[in-house]
């Protein structure tokens, strides 16, 4: 499995590596252990644990996206603020992650949730990790098996350090927002402020620019081709020299938006971890609406 060609990988080549004690991680790299890592989760859905236990893939290891990718502070924070690096290490751990290992991550919902432990791994050092394109359905269509039995790994002594991909602060972003493009991941309409269902205020951080993260998904559920994306990226002002930010309601989706941005070629851009949830939970932070 090699990296930085693409941050995904389709079910058929998840399907040949599975059931291998290992595989070659690249020319000249040690052999490493294949770790599969299911991140199911909905805001407001049914709980991903529930839904890991009636069926997933072989070997996985489910991993609670509210508990173990984020952590809790005040409103300001946001709703899905960073975990700290000492606790994400103990459940990185936890799955059975050692320095080396190759790891796929997979959802039921496009990549759009195991995008953030994606973006979490890579910011925390973690190179050899792609996220299964089109997640579980494609695994599904491809012919894949479920398990229904629950896999405990041994524990792993994976070291990691957060630092590796950049992000923004409130500032920061409102920097990007001026001077560069600072893409929101979240729906249209959220962005022009005619709903929100979860946030204190509607709107958008002044200067920035709709980018919702579905638009990057084709019918068939899987990422658009790197061609079509960098295309849509180039629409939005994005190319490889733009200064690039990304944002969303709370990090999650975010995360998304910046892997489509890999897939399609370019630099991972920074992330605002906080997003709208922290942006718009302080009073001395203007909130733009409309489509501009």
């Amino acid at each position: 499995m090699t990296m930085r060609n693409s941050p995904l990988i389709t079910a058929a080549a998840l399907d040949a590596a599975s059931g291998t004690e290992s595989l070659w991680s690249g020319a000249g790299r040690r052999r490493s252990t294949l770790r599969v890592l299911d991140v199911r989760w909905k805001l407001g859905g049914p709980p991903g644990a529930e839904e890991f236990a009636k069926g997933h893939i072989p070997g996985a290891v489910y991993v609670d996206l509210d508990t173990e990718l984020a952590g809790h502070g005040a409103p300001t924070d946001g709703r899905h603020p960073l975990p700290d690096i000492d606790a994400f290490q103990a459940s990185a751990r936890r799955w059975g992650l050692n320095d080396g290992d190759s790891v796929v991550v997979y959802d039921d919902v496009s990549g759009t949730s195991a995008a953030r432990l994606w973006w979490l791994l890579r910011y925390a050092g973690f190179e050899d990790v792609r996220v299964l394109d089109g997640g579980l359905a494609a695994w599904v269509a491809f012919g894949g098996g479920l398990d229904t039995t629950s896999s405990v790994p041994v524990p792993g002594t994976v070291e990691l350090a957060y630092g590796s991909l950049p992000t923004l602060d409130a500032d920061a972003a409102a920097a990007i927002a001026a001077n560069g493009v600072l893409l929101d991941a979240r729906a249209a309409e959220r962005f022009r402020g005619e709903v929100e269902p979860v946030d204190p205020r509607a709107g958008h951080i002044p200067g920035a620019v709709s980018a919702p993260t579905a638009d990057t998904i084709g019918p068939d559920g899987r990422m658009l081709s790197p061609d079509r994306l960098a295309e849509r990226f180039a629409e939005l002002g994005v190319t490889a020299g733009t200064p690039a930010g990304v944002y969303c309601g709370s990090g999650v989706t975010a995360a998304h938006l910046a892997l489509a941005m890999e897939a399609a070629g370019l630099p991972v851009p920074a992330l605002y971890p906080g997003s709208f949830s922290a942006w718009s939970n302080d009073p001395e932070r203007p909130v733009a609406v409309g489509a501009l």
